[in-house]
């Protein structure tokens, strides 16, 4: 699945060692400044070779239309890039954030490349360049998450972006995905406030004992007066609460790897932050692909967690991948919140979801579907899950 054909070359150390291959096979070249490259780049054949946001002297553009490679510049006009080798990082996407003032997310990098999406138009009447554009940030984000996943047990927590802080769910799932990434699972989720966050906060304590986590709970709990029920993102410290706990337990050089998650948000939904505990974020401009292809990643299963209407559609997504065997096979499908799930609960968006989905779903995956309020049973379905060896 995570298979490339063309080779990519993403340093201009692998560059060198390019060039100096007699048999030099095509290439896609990212992200590389290639300007003291010029004399080099007149004397090539660069047919069928690609030169994504790589930055060139004019006489090294030439050299490469001329001799039949296709070039990708950035545009003065977007803040994104038209191609990135890597996936994002929270100093990236926060680059700007002023800790000092409550409303310091709003000088980050992250809400300037909303703000242009908001004001180029979301989904509709998009320009053709900046459509685009996006369309070719989104097809390099998806290359580099594929990059980072070969050899990865992936299990994605699907849940409301409306779940609080102090809540014992939130505590549940950020304990959950602790557990899990300490077990060599790397957690997934759709990289934004709630239960998304609270999945990558468990992940970020891998590496350090529960007391800890417990900790960094208690930082993030509190709220100011006169906050909006299920809308904690909103609060004016939101985020100065959960860079408060980053300054206090940084992650070490040496756990970077054993505290590894991949946050997957999209500016479509722009006005909500980013979780700022993913080492790794996949942020995309197409909400759909990056919706579906979240579900798609996670091989050793998903966790439904409870949520509202998005969590009900990536249910029926999921539910949808597993009986088309969309990744060659189906994957557990947990539900996380017995009353929740079966409508027994008094929150507004309890729904019986559970009877719907298992009554439907087709018998090569019903036995993969799970509904339980028992933290140890879901470490445990996950960790008994065996995918096939393709």
């Amino acid at each position: 699945m995570y298979k490339s054909a063309m080779l990519e070359i993403n340093s201009l150390d692998a560059f060198k060692a390019w060039m100096e291959n007699g048999a030099r096979p095509a290439a896609a070249l990212q992200g590389i400044d290639l300007r003291d490259c010029s004399e080099d780049l007149k004397r090539t054949d660069f047919t069928g070779s690609i030169f994504l946001s790589c930055i060139l002297s004019p006489r090294g553009a030439k050299a490469v239309f001329r001799s039949g490679g296709l070039i990708i510049p950035d545009s003065p006009k977007f803040r994104f890039p038209a191609h990135r080798s890597e996936l994002y990082s929270v100093e990236e996407l926060f680059n700007g954030y002023d800790h000092s003032h409550l409303d310091g997310y709003k000088s980050s990098y992250d809400y300037a490349v909303y703000m242009e999406y908001m004001r180029d138009g979301a989904v509709m009447n998009v320009p053709l360049d900046t459509d685009l554009y996006r369309h070719l940030h989104d097809h390099s984000i998806t290359n580099a998450l594929h990059d980072i996943l070969r050899g990865r047990k992936v299990v994605a927590m699907m849940g409301g972006h409306g779940l609080e802080r102090a809540s014992g769910v939130y505590r549940s799932i950020a304990r959950l995905s602790r557990e899990l990434t300490r077990k060599g699972f790397l957690m997934a989720s759709g990289g934004g406030p709630g239960a998304m966050e609270a999945t990558h906060l468990g992940a970020y304590f891998a590496a350090r004992p529960e007391s800890d986590l417990d900790t960094a709970l208690d930082m993030l709990s509190p709220r100011p007066d006169g906050g909006m029920p299920e809308k904690e993102y909103k609060d004016p410290d939101w985020l100065h609460r959960a860079m408060s706990v980053r300054e206090r337990f940084p992650i070490g050089p040496k756990d970077k790897d054993a505290c590894m998650s991949i946050g997957i948000p999209t500016w479509f939904y722009g006005h909500e932050p980013p979780a700022p505990f993913a080492t790794h974020i996949a942020k995309y401009f197409a909400n759909s692909i990056r919706e579906d292809g979240l579900l798609l990643i996670a091989h050793y299963g998903v966790i439904f967690a409870p949520g509202s209407a998005g969590t009900r559609q990536e249910i029926f997504q999921d539910a949808a991948q597993n009986h088309y065997r969309s990744a060659g096979f189906p994957s557990p499908m947990v539900f996380f919140g017995k009353d929740y799930w079966t409508g027994k609960s008094d929150h507004r968006y309890s729904f019986p979801v559970w009877q719907l989905v298992t009554e439907t779903a087709g018998a090569h995956y019903r036995p993969l579907m799970h509904l339980t309020d028992d933290e140890s049973e879901i470490i445990t379905i996950i960790q008994d899950f065996a995918p096939p060896q393709s």
